[in-house]
């Protein structure tokens, strides 16, 4: 490929500025580039062959590691809803209603002014590819909250009828799929992940031939569960004597590679990338945690030395890669170990749009990124992150009411140190992770007052989010009356389901 290629030379060519300086060589405030921000569903940092996995091969999204500005003490939330709903609101997930993934505990509260609807008042179009999960309602969907441009499934993944998607869709998941375009229900044609890239790389032709600024959010359901890929992606980890399981997430994996790989070449043939900010991130931890392969029995997945997985409040739940490339901009290669979150990012794009912070009564609450940005060595006061897994009342691994659920899967972290309350077993847990990443000693006893300091900490912030569970005590919708499923069977009724597919660019 050609972005390749180039990739390679223009990493010989900075690699000596960049271990040298690691500084943007424009103010980034106002600058208005395009962003492209390519989120997954469930691939951790072990999940890359950049980050040590032996198995995997990623040379797309290896060069753009090696080529961008990397967060490496990213944090997320643990699961979907809550990640995505802190990233369009800038605050933490009970604070604008989320505690679970499902029984429309997932809707993001009304009074939420999304980062999409601030861009799109600056004059930026923007378009959402893929998952949605802050609500299929009306009133929650991406069209009503900051997104021009909508292709997306229902509920937390293809196929989940039982929780909203369409019915069509849990008949063959992940390929030849009903979809929502903007306002009408079509059946689209080949594998979800390539159709997602396919209309975003065709909807961000159409605006970089309008000299339109964009914000393009590509947000794929790979390589969630039901664990699905193209044969041809699963043929090689078979061949090497993988289970069918470890073959089709893997081959997930290696399919998003592929893809990028083409939206990046795509970008390099339009002359585009000195615009245009590129971001790779995953929105929580991998939900893979063995693999198996024949004459070696059951393997633990590599998961970059951390511990833990999804739906964990351990580093391994809640610490991703977030790769951000921009051409001639950013630094090249470089490193931040300032501790960043998905809170942060609302203010960071405002800022590099320059559009006003929208007045609300939810305004969010993280910082920008652009000091970090600007200078990798920038002073960035130390903080106090607050997780919680939610999903009491919902059966399964959860607690049957939120009070008894306070401690149970919670965590708080600041630079050095973080405090989990474990699910397991009697905990808590406090780690020094500038000292200790894999949270392999348990240093409560050693250090009781660092401990108690952040249980208080974590007590007043509990307190004040009660307010906001806006979603709380909902019924629960059946398969059948999910809004989106209401929608499908009126138009089918009326004018039925329309064949749709991106347009080439």
């Amino acid at each position: 490929m050609k972005y390749r290629s180039k990739l390679i030379h223009l990493t010989l060519l900075w690699l000596g500025f960049s271990l040298a300086q690691a500084k943007t060589l424009k103010p980034l405030e106002g600058s208005r580039p395009n962003i492209i921000f390519v989120l997954t569903d469930d691939q951790g940092m072990g999940d890359l062959s950049c980050m040590g996995n032996t198995i995997l091969r990623t040379p797309n999204i290896d060069n753009l590691y090696k080529t961008s500005t990397r967060f490496t003490d990213f944090q997320v939330s643990p699961t979907c809803s809550p990640t995505r709903a802190a990233i369009m609101s800038g605050r933490l997930p009970f604070e604008v209603g989320i505690s679970h993934t499902l029984m429309q505990r997932d809707r993001l509260a009304p009074e939420v002014i999304t980062f999409p609807k601030a861009l799109q008042r600056g004059g930026y179009r923007t378009g959402l590819f893929g998952k949605w999960h802050l609500g299929d309602g009306d009133e929650y969907l991406p069209q009503n909250r900051g997104f021009h441009e909508v292709l997306m499934h229902g509920a937390g993944g293809i196929g989940q009828y039982g929780f909203g998607d369409f019915k069509e869709n849990s008949k063959n998941k992940y390929f030849d799929n009903i979809l929502l375009h903007n306002k009408t229900i079509v059946k689209t044609k080949g594998f979800c992940t390539d159709l997602f890239f396919q209309a975003a790389i065709s909807w961000m032709k159409d605006q970089y031939e309008k000299e339109q600024s964009f914000f393009a959010y590509v947000s794929l359901n790979a390589p969630h569960g039901p664990l699905i890929a193209p044969d041809k992606y699963k043929k090689r980890f078979l061949d090497e004597g993988y289970d069918n399981s470890t073959a089709a997430r893997y081959g997930m994996i290696e399919n998003i590679d592929d893809n990028m790989g083409i939206l990046l070449d795509k970008l390099y043939q339009w002359n585009a990338l000195e615009n245009t900010l590129v971001i790779f991130m995953t929105d929580n931890g991998m939900a893979m945690k063995g693999i198996g392969q024949k004459d070696k029995g059951r393997l633990i997945a590599w998961n970059a030395g951390m511990r833990g997985t999804k739906d964990t409040n351990w580093e391994g739940g809640t610490h991703v890669p977030s790769f951000w490339y921009w051409k001639g901009v950013l630094s090249e290669g470089v490193d931040i170990s300032a501790l960043t979150a998905h809170i942060d990012l609302y203010r960071t794009f405002c800022q590099l749009a320059g559009v006003e912070i929208p007045k609300s009564s939810l305004t969010p609450k993280g910082r920008s990124l652009l000091p970090l940005l600007q200078d990798s060595n920038a002073k960035w006061k130390d903080r106090t992150l607050f997780s919680h897994r939610g999903r009491w009342g919902g059966g399964g691994r959860g607690k049957p009411t939120r009070a008894e659920a306070k401690y149970y899967g919670a965590s708080i972290r600041n630079k050095r140190w973080r405090l989990v309350f474990e699910m397991d077993s009697s905990g808590p847990w406090l780690s020094d992770i500038s000292k200790d990443p894999g949270e392999t000693k348990n240093l409560i006893k050693v250090h009781p007052e660092v401990a108690e300091k952040m249980n208080k900490e974590f007590d007043q912030w509990w307190d004040s989010t009660e307010s906001y569970l806006v979603n709380e005590g909902l019924p629960r919708i059946s398969a059948g009356k999910h809004h989106l499923q209401l929608l499908y069977d009126k138009q089918d009724t009326e004018k039925g389901i329309p064949d749709w597919a991106p347009k080439k660019p």
